[in-house]
Order: C-alpha cells, then sequence, then structure tokens
C-alpha cells in the first residue's frame, strides 16, 4: 500500500489534472455559446476566495504539459492521458449520479472518483475518491460495490482501499457491477453518501490501458 506521501502526492497530481480537465471543458463550452464568458466573469469575482488555492496547481500543471487529452467518452466515464513532469498518467473519471448528506443539504465541494494509472511508478487502476471535503481524521469511509463492503483508508479530502490486496478484486466487480456507493463522514460530523454510476468504466479502463498499459 503507499505510504502517506506518496498519497499526498498521488492527490495533488489528480487534483491538478481533474481542475485543468474541468476548466478546458469550461473554456470550449464558453467559445461555443458566446455570452458564457460574462457568466463565468461574474462567478470568479462571487467567490475569489474558493479560486485562489486552485490556481497555482493548475497553472504549475498546465506549464509542465499535465493538460489531459481526453481518450474517449464511455457512458458516465471519461477517459483521460497526461505527463505531468514528462511522467505519462492515465485516468477514468466520473462524478456522482445522485449525493446525499446527513443532517441534510450540507454544503460541499463536487465529488469525483477516478481509477488511475501511473505506469513510471508501477501504479495500475488504482482507486481514488476525490470527496469533496476534508474527511475526519482517523475515520474509515467504506465503498460498496457487487454486494462487498470494502475499508477505504482516508487522507485529507481523499480516499484509497485500505488493503491494497484486494483492489484487483474490488476494480474487476466494478468493472460488472451497475453502480458503487462511497460513504464518508466529515470533520464536522457530516455523514454522505455519492452513488457513482459504472456504466462505461470497463470500456473507459480498456481504453487507459492501450496509453498507460502494464
Amino acid at each position: 500500500m503507499m505510504g502517506e506521501p506518496d498519497r499526498i502526492m498521488a492527490r495533488q497530481i489528480l487534483t491538478s489534472l481533474i481542475a485543468i480537465t474541468f476548466v478546458c471543458t469550461a473554456s470550449s463550452l464558453a467559445l461555443a455559446q458566446g455570452s458564457a464568458p460574462k457568466a463565468s466573469t461574474k462567478k470568479s469575482s462571487a467567490k475569489p476566495a474558493a479560486a485562489k488555492p486552485r490556481s497555482a496547481p493548475v497553472a504549475a500543471a498546465a506549464t509542465d504539459g499535465a493538460e489531459p487529452a481526453l481518450l474517449g467518452q464511455y457512458g458516465t466515464w471519461g477517459a483521460y492521458s497526461a505527463a505531468p513532469n514528462g511522467k505519462r498518467v492515465c485516468f477514468a473519471l466520473s462524478k456522482p449520479s445522485s449525493s446525499k448528506t446527513n443532517p441534510p443539504n450540507r454544503p460541499r465541494d463536487p465529488a469525483y472518483a477516478f481509477v488511475s494509472t501511473r505506469p513510471a511508478e508501477k501504479v495500475f487502476n488504482e482507486v481514488s475518491v476525490m470527496i469533496g471535503y476534508p474527511l475526519k481524521p482517523g475515520s474509515e469511509s467504506t465503498l460498496e460495490v457487487g454486494g462487498a463492503s470494502y475499508a477505504m483508508y482516508t487522507q485529507g479530502d481523499g480516499i484509497w482501499i485500505k488493503n491494497a490486496a484486494e483492489e484487483e478484486r474490488m476494480v474487476d466487480a466494478m468493472r460488472k457491477a451497475a453502480n458503487v456507493t462511497v460513504k464518508g463522514i466529515s470533520t464536522k460530523g457530516t455523514e454522505t453518501t455519492d452513488i457513482f454510476s459504472l456504466k462505461g468504466l470497463s470500456q473507459a479502463l480498456d481504453r487507459i490501458a492501450q496509453d498507460c498499459g502494464r
């Protein structure tokens, strides 16, 4: 299992890549729609604090050649590749199909599920979720798929499988199941449940294996 420094580095890389991915998508939509730039200007002035922390890693990743290329969209999962600092990274990415909090309607950032491959580190099909809020220190999250529940290690706003020996079995179950449920607890005690559709995941994993295969 990866050590804590490795997890922090992986989370920073994935956070930067996802930020670039959706900034580029938003920019493309703005250019296509014409009137979108005005709306984005209003949003950035309304929430300057939210934009600041992401700007530095996004800019750094972009200058390092990390802008992700969309390899294909498969159902709810996008397959991407990038090369931050010259090292190939491929990942499948999806957003939840449904989310809820207890107590209800607690604010949080968007959540994202990743399955990433980093050949230079000999990491293949590593499952992680950026959960959208700081997780309660020392807490465990769970990932439920195919009738099984997997304990997930928490660090900051990210989760990874606790027992790395179970990851291949978990990914195989994700390839076959209809959805996966992720549960976590925030530092403030808010319980969250996110459901991710797995439609297209198997095809997305096959596609990233072509660019970042074993």
